[in-house]
């Protein structure tokens, strides 16, 4: 991809991140826990998803059975996060991409790319929105 294609890609982000930050601080201020909803994502799948994928070897995820991995960071309270990875705004389209291919969100990230499909980064998200 050519520099200005790169960032044109991050601009794109940066506008959606700043535009998602903004819908979230409204929710907020009027006293309300933002929420969100994952379009086809099941949390109860996604929580055998987690397992499937061996998330918690790496990371710490409450309801998970054997998920207390220190590796990554734990994932406790993720519905009440900002950001994923300090780069993009915590949203569930963010998230879903983050799941699938993480080096799309952040080029050079520790997180793997495990091979995860869109439907169980769908399901995966699901659940780690009802962490709150």
């Amino acid at each position: 991809m050519s520099g200005y294609g790169r960032w044109r890609s991050r601009a794109w982000l940066s506008g959606a991140a700043l535009l998602c930050l903004a819908l979230q601080a409204c929710e907020e201020a009027a006293g309300r826990e933002p929420q969100y909803m994952v379009a086809n994502g099941n949390p109860d799948r996604g929580k055998v998803a987690i397992q499937r994928y061996g998330c918690g070897s790496c990371h710490t995820i409450p309801g998970v059975g054997g998920a207390n991995g220190t590796v990554g960071p734990p994932l406790e309270f993720w519905s009440k996060r900002t950001y994923i990875a300090g780069e993009v705004a915590n949203t569930p389209d963010f998230l879903v991409r983050w799941i699938e291919v993480p080096q799309a969100i952040e080029p050079g990230t520790a997180m793997p790319n495990l091979g995860v499909p869109e439907g169980s980064a769908r399901d995966i998200a699901a659940y780690l929105y009802t962490l709150r």
